[in-house]
């Protein structure tokens, strides 16, 4: 697994509980900050969902 895909979803998760803080204490700035973040977890991951995908090609054609 790419460390891309893990650093993606800690920022996920982190962006989900600060949107979530701000919806809750109604910080509009938290809230959207946390949405942003969770954005970027989520094209961070698929980065390395993507990269994953071309080392396995790589590997099948190789062998």
């Amino acid at each position: 697994m790419d460390s891309d895909r893990i650093k993606g979803s800690a920022h996920q998760v982190k962006g989900a509980i600060k949107e979530a803080v701000g919806k809750a204490t109604g910080d509009v700035k938290t809230e959207a900050e946390g949405r942003a973040e969770k954005a970027a977890g989520k094209i961070q991951n698929a980065v390395g969902s993507a990269k994953d995908a071309a080392r396995e090609a790589v590997r099948k054609l190789e062998k």
